[in-house]
């Protein structure tokens, strides 16, 4: 067992594979057929600079490694500049070697491609455990330093003008993919139209201090065939002004037309990565200084700023062995929303201790605190061994906690539990206002495919939606019938009663009481709710059928015969998950389900309530129709929200309730059965 220690320093004069005669390089190593490495993309440069480090475990010293450059092209297939080989027979033991490779193409091997310098060490694995410690501690700073982001890129698509027809009818169906380094957006398809209106925002990490390149193309959304390409853009971060919002109207190359975008350069968020022994929450000046900067002194101060999260990453026990030898190599990955953080990888162990802090920016009190164990494999994707998932309005702060690692569906159990220490640290104004504020989207989502089950499940959910409905217009049938007469006659009273001495402000007044009535069952101690099994079951079948599409798919091509209308049934498939959850959602702002949502809707509705009974009707309709008609002309680039629906996108559905609730240690339970969802 060797262990191989790569600097890789610099191209020099690389061959030129883009139209403005440059090329943007990026280098991967490959031992033994697998990719072992991969470099950042250095833009618009023949002679660029990466000063990369890699350590790589070799089996066979014989075996060379194989080094390709490629050339980066975004939305279309990369272009081959060059590939060498390193012959690691030929390097010296512990002896540090500068290195320059000449790039070649098999296919003309007589052209002048350019060249690669490397620092190598190779030692034998068994001499290096001495400073193993120390090489350790500086690959983990290095590690870190590459996670942690400099700086924000807000970024607001407007609008597209004049873009160029690419379908039969003269018009397109325009979306817009953006690209900074590994993160990526995708905006909404506008249909049937050539100047485009998108009013999206979202926002990017900048890791490099001198900037960035932000990479725009334009698609035409095609059903049942390749989407066609429109055209492309590039925004250079390096040349904008900090802390200031710049109009861009950038025209589109290899196309027609133009998009307009506001882009805003910010300083960086509180994300930090340190040891258990570096804790800020327990240095008292620190805390104090976290505390007063979310006091309600601060309400209206920065309102993206609502609030600090610290997350401990203890160990963990017990976990799934994912090798052959019976180990694993396990490592942990921190994400929230679009912030995301690794651990170290502790090799070969069950039984890792990571004691490292966390912290994050809160941008929303709803947000949902994703910990996933995965297990490190050098020459293939990482594999999965569990994962929680915790809301962290219901965050317990400052207590120490073995939570029960789920499935990847979070729908059950899977082996090990991993220790976690989270504080939470808020301003409730801050936090209220932006619940009525639109959702920050995760750019990085899987794909929705067409399941039989999941189709089968959403139907089931939105039937139970509409089954109540039913049931209630059913009721008050009943009533008109006269099939309960002492019922009958109530409800003829009260009929009249209301409609006899009916206001608008008792719309409100009455949803209001259906909550305070919930809540004093719930504190009584008399709410008769019971767990949702229903959900719970079709989950797990859900989860097992996955297992079976996985090992079907590869034998019968079954998705490949449903191509036609794959599309077609997926979209019913979200449409009843979305009607199903607006019910769903509904339902679980008046049973507490999240208490910080309902006390928030116990206070707009006193508001309304309030509201109606003093001041006529006809004045509210006029200042809604004024803010309405105005809006757009106070506001051109404002983006366009309904604060209700907003409200409820932050309510978890039947479903997201199961996945975030808590797992229960249970001593008895066989991990065996659970080994299916640890996909190889």
């Amino acid at each position: 067992m060797y262990q191989l220690d790569i600097t890789l320093r610099r191209g020099q004069n690389l061959a030129a594979r883009d139209r403005g005669g440059t090329s943007d390089p990026y280098v991967k190593f490959k031992l033994g057929g697998k990719e072992v490495f991969r470099s950042k993309t250095i833009h618009k440069n023949l002679n660029p600079v990466w000063e990369e480090k890699a350590c790589i475990l070799i089996d066979n010293p014989r075996e060379s490694l194989y080094i390709k450059v490629f050339d980066y092209d975004f939305g279309l297939q990369d272009d081959f500049i060059g590939s060498a080989f390193l012959d690691l027979t030929s390097l010296e033991l512990n002896r540090q070697t500068d290195v320059t490779l000449s790039l070649k193409d098999p296919h003309y091997p007589d052209h002048d491609l350019g060249s690669i310098l490397l620092s190598v060490l190779l030692a034998p694995r068994e001499e290096q455990r001495e400073v193993f410690q120390t090489q350790s501690l500086r690959l983990s700073d290095l590690h870190r330093k590459s996670q942690l982001w400099r700086g924000i890129v807000s970024v607001t698509l407007i609008e597209g003008r004049e873009l160029k027809a690419m379908d039969a009818n003269g018009l397109s169906d325009p979306y817009v993919k953006f690209r900074l380094g590994h993160q990526k957006y995708k905006s909404k398809i506008v249909p049937k139209t050539l100047n485009p209106q998108w009013r999206e925002q979202f926002d990017f990490h900048l890791y490099e201090e001198r900037g960035g390149i932000i990479d725009i193309t334009v698609w035409d959304k095609d059903a049942g065939k390749k989407d066609d390409f429109i055209g492309r853009c590039q925004v250079d971060l390096s040349t904008l002004s900090k802390e200031q919002t710049h109009k861009l109207e950038m025209p589109l190359e290899e196309g027609e037309g133009c998009l307009v975008l506001l882009v805003t350069l910010t300083a960086s968020a509180a994300v930090t990565i340190s040891d258990v022994s570096v804790n800020s929450l327990e240095d008292q000046k620190e805390r104090e200084e976290i505390l007063k900067r979310y006091s309600p002194m601060t309400m209206f101060h920065n309102m993206k700023d609502v609030g600090f999260l610290q997350v401990k990453v203890i160990r963990a026990e017990a976990l799934m062995a994912a090798d052959v030898t019976g180990k694993s190599d396990p490592f942990c990955v921190v994400e929230l929303n679009n912030d995301r953080l690794l651990t170290h990888t502790v090799y070969k162990n069950l039984n890792p201790e990571w004691n490292k802090i966390f912290t994050f920016n809160i941008k929303d009190i709803h947000s949902v605190l994703e910990v996933t164990v995965y297990d490190e494999d050098r020459d293939r994707s990482a594999d999965f061994l569990g994962k929680v998932a915790l809301k962290l309005a219901t965050i317990q702060n400052g207590e120490q906690k073995a939570y029960v690692l789920k499935n990847k569906q979070l729908t059950g159990p899977t082996k090990g539990v991993i220790y976690l220490e989270i504080d939470v640290i808020f301003n409730a104004v801050k936090a209220s206002i932006r619940t009525l504020m639109p959702k920050e989207q995760k750019y990085i989502e899987e794909e929705n495919r067409l399941s039989k089950q999941l189709l089968l499940r959403n139907f089931i959910r939105m039937k139970r939606c509409v089954m109540v409905l039913i049931n209630a217009a059913y009721y008050i049938s009943s009533c008109f019938d006269w099939d309960s007469p002492p019922r009958s006659l109530a409800a003829f009273l009260l009929f009249l009663f209301v409609v006899w001495n009916f206001e608008l402000y008792m719309i409100p007044l009455a949803l209001l009481l259906l909550l305070a009535w919930n809540y004093f069952l719930i504190v009584s101690g008399k709410d008769n709710r019971q767990h949702d099994t229903v959900v719970e079951d079709m989950l797990e079948d859900e989860e097992e059928e996955d297992d079976r599409d996985d090992k079907d798919s590869e034998k019968k091509g079954f998705m490949n015969r449903l191509y036609a209308i794959q599309e077609v049934c997926v979209s019913v498939q979200n449409i009843l998950d979305e009607v199903a959850s607006f019910g769903e959602r509904i339902k679980n702002t008046f049973n507490w389900t999240v208490p910080f949502l309902s006390w928030l809707a116990i206070f707009a509705l006193s508001v309304f309530t309030i509201i109606l009974y003093f001041i006529p009707l006809r004045y509210i309709v006029l200042v809604w129709g004024i803010n309405k008609f105005t809006k757009k002309l106070r506001s051109p680039y404002a983006i366009d929200n309904n604060e209700l629906l907003d409200f409820l996108s932050r309510v978890p559905s039947d479903v997201q309730v199961v996945q975030y609730h808590e797992l229960k240690q249970d001593p008895s339970h066989s991990p065996s059965k659970r080994k299916k969802n640890n996909p190889g």
